[in-house]
This record gives C-alpha cells, sequence and structure tokens, in this order.
C-alpha cells in the first residue's frame, strides 16, 4: 500500500514538473514577445507633450526657469519603457515563484544590484530630487528610466528564447531603420516633415487643447538630435551587417546588408563623428567574424556588397552637403575633397583698426578684461564639459548630484565658455558623455557599476569570437551592444537608445548562458 502512494506522489510530482515547464516556457514567449515590442516600437514614438515643471532655480533665463514645457521625443517612450518593464517583471516574477522558475547565477547580477543601489542612493541625497527622480523633461533619463534599463536587462537574462531568435530581433527594427532613412533624408534635403500639417496632427495627437508646437521645430528622425541618431545608427549599422556575416541564407544576409547600408545612410545624414568611429572601431571585429564562421566566402560577399552600397551613397551625401565627409573621414585627414573653397579677394587699401583694450579718462588708463576668442574646445565643447562637470563631482563623490540634473547646477554663463562653447550665453543641460553623465549623477558607485558592466560585456564578445563553439548569436547582438557603449563616450543616454541596448545585452547574456547553441540555419 505504501509503495503506491508512493508511485503515486512521484507520477504527481513528474506531471507538476511537466505543467510547470509548459507555463515556464509560455511566459518565456510572452516576455520575448513583449520585449521585441518595446525595441521595435517604442524608438519609433514621437508625440508632443506639454507639463508643468518647477525648476529648483529662480531664474529668468527660459530654460533653467519653471513653467509649462514641451517635448516632442521621450515623455511617451520612457512610458512606453515604464509599462513593458512592469508588465515583463510581474510574469517574471510569477514564473519564479509559482512556476519553480530560477534565476542565472551570474556575477552580472551583483553588477545590476550596485548599480541599482547607487541609482537610489543617489535619488535620495540629491539637491534636485524630483528632477533626478523623473530626469528632465526633454530628456525622461532619471533614476526611474534607469531603474528600467536595469530591470529589462535581468528579465531577458532570465528568459528563454527560440531558436531563431536572432531573426526575430533583426525584421522587428528594420522598420525603425527605414522610418528614419525617410524622416531623415526628408530632412537632409530641406524638406522637414514637421512642417507638413498631417504631421504635426499626427505628432499633437495627444495635447491638450490649445496646445501646439513650438514654431521652429524640426524633426530629424524619431530620436531627439543628431548626436543621439549617429550613435544609434551606428549600433544599427555594426549588428545587421554581422548578421548579413554570420546568416547562412542568402536572402536574410543581403536583407542584412540592405538594412546595414540603409543604417549607415542614416548615420552619415546625421553629421555627427560618434557613430563613424563606433563603426570604425569595430571592423575588425567583424572581419575576424568572417573568418569564424564556416561560410567565408559567402560572408566575404555579404560585406562587399554593404561597402560597395554605402560608398556611393556617401559620396552623393558628402556632395550634397560637405559636412557629411567632415564628421566622418574628416576627423582623421584635413583636406576636404568635397569643400569648395573659393579664393577671397584682400584689399590692401584699407587699414586694420587698431584696436586696444585700454579707456583713457583724463589721465588715468582703465584696463578692460581681455576676452578669450570665441572658439571650440575639444570634441565640439565636449573637453570644457567633462572639466566643469569633474569640478562639480569632487564636491559629490560619493552619491553624486542625481540623474539628468546637470542643467541646474552646471555653471552657466563663464567667460571662459566664450572660447570653448564658442557662446558665452549657452545653457549646458547634459554631459555628451554617458560615463560622465553617470559619475556626475549617480556618483563612484553608479560609475564603478557602468565600467565593471563594459569590461564584461567585452570580455564575453571577445571570448565567444575566439571560442570555437561561441554563439553566434549572441555575437551578432553583442556588436551591437559594444557599438552602444563606444558612441556613450561622446553621447548621453536616452530611453530611446539606451533601452534598446540594455535589453540586447541581457538577450546576450542568456544565450552565452544558455547551454544550448543556436543555429543560424
Amino acid at each position: 500500500m505504501t509503495s503506491f502512494y508512493e508511485e503515486l506522489n512521484k507520477t504527481s510530482k513528474v506531471t507538476d514538473d511537466k505543467e510547470n515547464a509548459k507555463s515556464r516556457a509560455n511566459v518565456d514567449k510572452w516576455i520575448f514577445r513583449l520585449l521585441l515590442l518595446l525595441i521595435g516600437v517604442m524608438p519609433l514614438i514621437v508625440l508632443a507633450s506639454v507639463e508643468q515643471v518647477v525648476s529648483p532655480l529662480i531664474s529668468n533665463v527660459s530654460e533653467l526657469s519653471s513653467g509649462m514645457k514641451g517635448d516632442l521625443f521621450t515623455h511617451y517612450k520612457a512610458l512606453f519603457v515604464i509599462a513593458i518593464t512592469v508588465i515583463t517583471a510581474a510574469m517574471l516574477f510569477v514564473k519564479i515563484f509559482f512556476m519553480d522558475g530560477q534565476i542565472r547565477k551570474t556575477p552580472f547580477n551583483y553588477v545590476i544590484g550596485l548599480f541599482a543601489f547607487a541609482i537610489i542612493l543617489s535619488t535620495l541625497f540629491s539637491p534636485n530630487i524630483t528632477v533626478a527622480l523623473n530626469g528632465l523633461y526633454n530628456h525622461s533619463d532619471g533614476a526611474i528610466s534607469w531603474l528600467c534599463y536595469l530591470a529589462l536587462m535581468f528579465i531577458a537574462m532570465n528568459i528563454e528564447y527560440p531558436k531563431n531568435v536572432t531573426k526575430y530581433v533583426m525584421y522587428t527594427m528594420i522598420p525603425f531603420v527605414f522610418i528614419n532613412l525617410f524622416i531623415t533624408s526628408m530632412n537632409f534635403y530641406g524638406k522637414d516633415l514637421l512642417q507638413y500639417g498631417w504631421m504635426q496632427k499626427l505628432v499633437s495627437i495627444v495635447l491638450p487643447e490649445g496646445a501646439n508646437l513650438t514654431a521652429g521645430s524640426t524633426l530629424v528622425g524619431t530620436l531627439n538630435q543628431w548626436n543621439y541618431m549617429s550613435g544609434m545608427f551606428a549600433m544599427m549599422t555594426v549588428m545587421y551587417v554581422a548578421w548579413a556575416i554570420v546568416e547562412k541564407s542568402w536572402v536574410h544576409s543581403i536583407v542584412g546588408a540592405i538594412t546595414a547600408a540603409a543604417a549607415i545612410a542614416v548615420m552619415f545624414m546625421s553629421i555627427s563623428t560618434s557613430g563613424f568611429l563606433a563603426v570604425l572601431m569595430l571592423l575588425p571585429v567583424l572581419l575576424v567574424l568572417i573568418f569564424k564562421v564556416q561560410h567565408k566566402k559567402k560572408a566575404a560577399i555579404m560585406l562587399a556588397i554593404f561597402i560597395g552600397i554605402s560608398a556611393p551613397i556617401f559620396h552623393f551625401l558628402a556632395d550634397k552637403d560637405d559636412r557629411v565627409w567632415g564628421e566622418s573621414f574628416g576627423f582623421f585627414v584635413g583636406n576636404n575633397p568635397y569643400l569648395d573653397e573659393e579664393p577671397v579677394a584682400v584689399d590692401n587699401s584699407i587699414t586694420p583698426l587698431n584696436w586696444t583694450n585700454k579707456a583713457y579718462a583724463a589721465e588715468k588708463a582703465l584696463e578692460l578684461p581681455v576676452l578669450p576668442e570665441r572658439g571650440m574646445a575639444f570634441g565640439s565643447g565636449r573637453g570644457y564639459i567633462w572639466k566643469e562637470t569633474w569640478e562639480l563631482v569632487q564636491d559629490r563623490p560619493l552619491v553624486g548630484y542625481g540623474s539628468d540634473t546637470l542643467m541646474y547646477n552646471f555653471p552657466h554663463f563663464q567667460l571662459e565658455s566664450r572660447g570653448a562653447l564658442n557662446w558665452e550665453e549657452i545653457v549646458t543641460d547634459k554631459p555628451h558623455n554617458v560615463y560622465v553623465g553617470i559619475l556626475y549623477g549617480m556618483g563612484i558607485l553608479g560609475f564603478i557599476a557602468i565600467i565593471v558592466l563594459v569590461i564584461f560585456q567585452v570580455l564575453k564578445l571577445v571570448q565567444q569570437l575566439f571560442n570555437k563553439k561561441g554563439n553566434l548569436a549572441a555575437i551578432v547582438l553583442g556588436i551591437g551592444v559594444t557599438a552602444y557603449f563606444i558612441q556613450a563616450m561622446f553621447n548621453d543616454s536616452l530611453p530611446g537608445i539606451t533601452t534598446v541596448a540594455f535589453v540586447l545585452f541581457g538577450m546576450m547574456i542568456s544565450m552565452i548562458s544558455n547551454s544550448k547553441r543556436e543555429s543560424m540555419d
């Protein structure tokens, strides 16, 4: 009789295990679908919003003062990120506590925990808590957004993926690339879509009655500004080239090469060096990847197709605007072949005025301060911003000032900015460097966490690249994540780009941790 009940219990346990496994697989499937929805749709959201901003400063400068402020690119992206994070986190919670799910044991868990602790600590001790929590009204990159990035990475790390996960990710983001190619091309050739009535109505659909778009608003793409477009599409470029290289199917590879060419076209039209440097630094990785795959000849052909399409695109764009060369190859080569310099006639008969910095009244001379010549510091003024931000960091090195609060603490309107930012009456609202921004906002703990994440990620990518059994899908996504971390040295974080990078980061870690290696059939 006893053996009968033992067998019954064993049978019941096996049945429960099978049901739990089936339920876990179903939950993973839905989380993956939501993550695809997030990275495919969220970066495309462009909706105008207005909100009452209460500034921590009393100022007559509009950027620093309180009042109704408008945003076109980040508010609803951030809300979408929060919504997907909450839903997927709840599903992961149910999977772990009610379906016998497991959390992957990896060093990344500790780094994510340290990062989250630094974010919470810096927000609690921030002199501008409200801003630190939500971020600037036109950035939405405060503590809430950063905690969502980390949560999404953690969620993506702890689910299983289907066999053809890379194809799903790549095809999900193709509309993002080509929609931005259309928008950016229109702007590049002088036809801003935001000047058309139908587009104004579309992006203003959720604005309250009586609110309108600010005169002079432009649409350069679905991200805020050229620098972000350059960085994001550098990620897309190298990721799609890598996909074209590793895919065995000619159709998928050709789609990847064409999409990569479209992405690099957007990057060139963004007139920003950051993305170009990221692509250039990852070219050796793409070449190594060619020698890793079995179909080396086909992989080389795909790279040649990409270059063959991209080269004439670059020529036509640079011929239209010589800054395309100046912000790419011009970073290394002084001579711009696309720049037409016309000789300027000099009239030697005109004697230049002998300006002086001394004013005379009676017999006393009053010496005026010498104004610095207008100019730009290293990296279009970035060097000056980093130097001033570092001086702020020294006052609060442990806890920082809170995420996305630089605008309310930076020393604006200094005379030195005339020679570093070309203008003394300019408001600096961001550090133009993710790492400097984290050091300023989250203190030394946050900085250590992001640096460790970057080191771990690069080491994992290199390990997979030179391992005979390396996961090709993880390499493809890892190359995109590495591009994000490279361009982050010159750009800032925003929900539209950082969310995608951290989700792909989590997917990469999951695929590496999984004992089942994905086939690229």
